[in-house]
């Protein structure tokens, strides 16, 4: 089983558990919210969370640890609906436009979720995570 450890306060992490979630017809893929970091730590003492809030990180059945857009691509993968997508994603010029692409949008999730009107609060204090 592929594990994914992903930001459960972010409307994009979100909604990308659900759509993988909706094409994930052999429960191939288990999502770990990181804010639930006692259970993330204690699975994968060598992640930080530091790491974790910069971008999801992938664990696959092999045990090996891969974040952000290697992570998502290796995900897609377990998919039969992500295959194809998967071979997208090894397409010349991917390695390197994507990782940038993807850092772009983990860097600034918390900004893309205010502008769809989404706050991000925790005991009634706002706050992005940097």
């Amino acid at each position: 089983m592929t594990t994914a450890i992903y930001d459960g306060k972010c409307v994009l992490c979100n909604q990308t558990r659900r759509t993988v979630r909706l094409f994930d017809w052999f429960n191939r893929v288990e999502f770990l919210d990181l804010h639930d970091w006692e259970t993330v730590s204690t699975r994968y003492p060598t992640l930080k969370y530091e790491d974790a809030m910069g971008q999801i990180h992938v664990v696959t059945a092999d045990g090996q640890l891969i974040g952000g857009f290697w992570g998502m691509r290796r995900m897609m993968r377990d998919l039969p609906l992500g295959v194809p997508l998967w071979a997208l994603l090894h397409l010349p010029g991917m390695n390197w436009l994507g990782p940038k692409l993807y850092n772009v949008i983990a860097r600034n999730r918390y900004r893309i979720n205010k502008f769809f009107g989404v706050d991000i609060c925790e005991d009634g204090v706002c706050k992005v995570h940097l």
